[in-house]
Formats: C-alpha cells, sequence, structure tokens
C-alpha cells in the first residue's frame, strides 16, 4: 500500500511538473524561456500552490466527516468567502481588503457549520446537511446583494466569484506558498492523529485516541486551508472535492491521503488554467469555469456511486 502510494505521489508530482512546464511555455506569443518565465511563472506558481491548498482542504474536510462530498464548497466555506467579497466590492472597499473580508467570511461559514457538526461528534450527516442548509442561505445573500448593486460592481463582483488567476502572481502566490510550508508539520500531524478515522469513536477512545478532539482541529486546519486559497483566487468550486477523491482512488486508502490530494489539486488548477487561457483565445475564461465543467460531471458519478453503495 505505502509502495502504491509513493508511486501514484511521485507520478502526480511529474505530472504537475509537466503541467507547469507546459502552462508557461504556451501562450498567445512565442516567447524566449527566460520572458516566458517572468511573465507566465507566477500565475503558474499560484494556480499550483492554490490548487495544493484547496486539494489539503478538501482531504482533510473528508476525512472528519468520513463523507466524499464534504468540501469547502458543499459545507458553505466558499459561499461564505463569497458574500464577504461581493460586499466587499460592493460596497467600494479597496482591493487590498476584499481579500481578508473573503476569508473572514470563509471561516464564520465554517465556524457555524462546525458548531452544527460539533452536536454529532462531526460524525454524522449532521455536518455536511448542516452545511449545505448554510451554503444555500448564503447562496442567496449573494444574490440579493448582486441584484441591488450597481451594475459595475456586480460584474466585478460576478468575476470574484467565477474564481479567475487573471492579473494574479507572486503577491499573491507568494502568502500561500508561506503559508503552506509553516503548515507541513501540522499537516504531519493531522495526517498520523487521523489513522484513526475510519475507526467507530469508542474504538478509537480505546487505542488511547481522541476522535472528536482530533477530528475538531483537522477540520479546522482543513477550513483555514480552503478558505485562504478562496480568499487569494476566488470560488474555484470542485477541486476541493475532486482532487481528495481522485488522490484516495488511486492510492486505494481509506481515507483521502492528504500529500497526495494536495498534489493532484495543484495539477488540477494548472492544467484548468491553461485551458482557461487557450480554449477561447485571446479570451481568457475564469478557472472557474473549467474546474466547475470538471467537478459536476464528477459530482455526479459520485452520487451515483453512493446510491448503488
Amino acid at each position: 500500500m505505502k509502495l502504491r502510494y509513493a508511486g501514484w505521489l511521485v507520478a502526480a508530482g511529474a505530472v504537475l511538473a509537466g503541467a507547469m512546464a507546459l502552462s508557461v511555455s504556451v501562450g498567445e506569443a512565442d516567447l524566449p524561456w527566460s520572458l516566458a518565465l517572468d511573465l507566465r511563472l507566477p500565475r503558474t506558481a499560484l494556480a499550483a500552490v492554490s490548487g495544493a491548498l484547496f486539494g489539503i482542504g478538501g482531504a482533510l474536510i473528508q476525512s472528519v466527516t468520513r463523507n466524499p462530498l464534504a468540501s469547502p464548497d458543499v459545507i458553505g466555506v466558499t459561499q461564505g468567502a463569497g458574500l464577504a467579497a461581493v460586499i466587499a466590492v460592493t460596497a467600494g472597499l479597496p482591493y487590498a481588503l476584499v481579500a481578508p473580508t473573503a476569508l473572514a467570511g470563509g471561516l464564520l461559514a465554517a465556524a457555524v457549520a462546525f458548531l452544527l457538526g460539533a452536536r454529532s461528534g462531526f460524525t454524522a450527516n449532521r455536518f455536511v446537511l448542516g452545511g449545505v442548509a448554510i451554503a444555500f442561505a448564503l447562496r442567496a445573500g449573494i444574490e440579493i446583494t448582486l441584484t441591488t448593486a450597481d451594475a459595475i460592481d456586480a460584474q466585478r463582483a460576478q468575476i470574484w466569484l467565477l474564481g479567475s488567476l487573471n492579473g494574479l502572481g507572486w503577491a499573491e502566490a507568494t502568502p500561500l506558498a508561506i503559508t503552506l510550508v509553516v503548515a507541513l508539520p501540522l499537516l504531519a500531524m493531522a495526517a498520523w492523529a487521523l489513522r484513526t478515522s475510519a475507526l467507530d469513536d469508542d474504538t478509537a477512545r480505546g487505542l488511547g485516541a481522541r476522535p472528536v478532539g482530533v477530528r475538531a482541529a483537522a477540520g479546522a486546519l482543513g477550513v483555514v486551508m480552503a478558505a485562504l486559497a478562496t480568499a487569494t483566487v476566488g470560488a474555484v468550486d470542485f477541486v476541493a472535492l475532486v482532487a481528495p477523491q481522485t488522490a484516495q482512488r488511486l492510492a486505494r486508502t481509506e481515507r483521502p491521503p492528504i500529500a497526495l490530494a494536495g498534489v493532484v489539486g495543484a495539477a488540477l488548477v494548472v492544467v484548468a488554467d491553461l485551458v482557461a487561457r487557450r480554449l477561447l483565445a485571446p479570451t481568457q475564461l475564469p478557472v472557474g469555469v473549467v474546474t466547475a465543467a470538471i467537478g459536476g460531471p464528477f459530482l455526479i458519478f459520485l452520487l451515483l456511486r453512493a446510491r448503488r453503495a
């Protein structure tokens, strides 16, 4: 099992490296490699690091809830960040305040979902269903805010909601990369602590574990990872859902493997951004449109699989 996991981790890393090289090489004009690095690498690096955070956040949340359908998109984190960002944009706040406001909104929505899930130990469907209800309510708030805003402000907010890397680069990628590096020890601890996540609570306690506390801490870490990525690049939907489940199926593990989910998420966003840039060139699509096109059918597949099971 460990050998298979290591093999897929190396393979996913190779795919990521190849996708990043292709993304830097391909564009509207043929550029010297040194110039292409200066112009295209910052955006590509941001795609990779934000995708990694989405994948890791989704893996932690799915491990905590033991539900393959649980992700920041489902439990309201994305919608909370979206509503906060839309309010900030339409209220005319400086651009520099949009990301912190979105982060606060995502974390607040997650806190409400956690309060609902804590009463069931984060194991029952209550957590996911409560998150779905929160997501729908927040989505209604987004639509109301957009409807009542000025047309130009509403259009700017809508672009953020679709998730876009246009105009972004090192200034956004660097803080996310630093966060990921600093969080590596916590992620390693979470991966070790979640080894008992497949066990029932009584059995886990018998082995000396504290299942509810572990799930709460790991879930909070996952929410922070996903909320940071969302606040930076917008609502790039379904990456946090697809990447962990893809990683779990490749490695054939009992729960989504955190490291592999991060690499898969990074590769997915890099490829999606490349498609978004080149599919209708010179028009650049928001990367969230491409990930939604991938994630929608994948979600249907998971639902059908769960129904058969």
